[in-house]
């Protein structure tokens, strides 16, 4: 009889240890995307330790003759190994389009617009 009415105290015990376990042993957090090379004004070769994407920057419109501007830009402030969030919103030609954001900024195609190097096409709404 005794050990009966230890049955139920071991189990809560034991589901209380599994429950600490899965919570030390859970899932890391995501990683952030590294900037590997900007290509040009809209596209970036990104990695993330696995794989790496060609991405094309969301909500982009370059004008004709602004590349180089806009590339060298996104050069300045996306050095090899920026880490960046991607965002994204399709795919054009079998490239990755997405909204990228690197962890200590704001959007990037935003910050091309802000910086008159680009616009907004009127398919595509600011980010909130």
């Amino acid at each position: 009889m005794r050990h009966q009415a230890l049955r139920p105290r071991l189990a809560a015990l034991a589901l209380l240890l599994l429950c600490g376990l899965a919570l030390l042993l859970g899932p890391a957090p995501a990683q952030a995307a590294e900037v590997l090379q900007v290509r040009s004004g809209q596209l970036l070769q990104v990695g993330d330790h696995n794989r790496t994407y060609t991405v094309e920057l969301a909500c982009l419109a370059i004008p004709p003759g602004g590349d180089a501007a806009a590339t060298a830009w996104l050069r300045n402030g996306l050095p090899r190994r920026t880490r960046v969030n991607l965002r994204p919103q399709g795919t054009h030609g079998g490239t990755l389009v997405a909204r990228v954001q690197p962890l200590q900024g704001g959007d990037l195609s935003d910050g091309l617009i802000a910086a008159g190097l680009a616009s907004r096409p009127a398919d595509c709404s600011p980010t909130a």
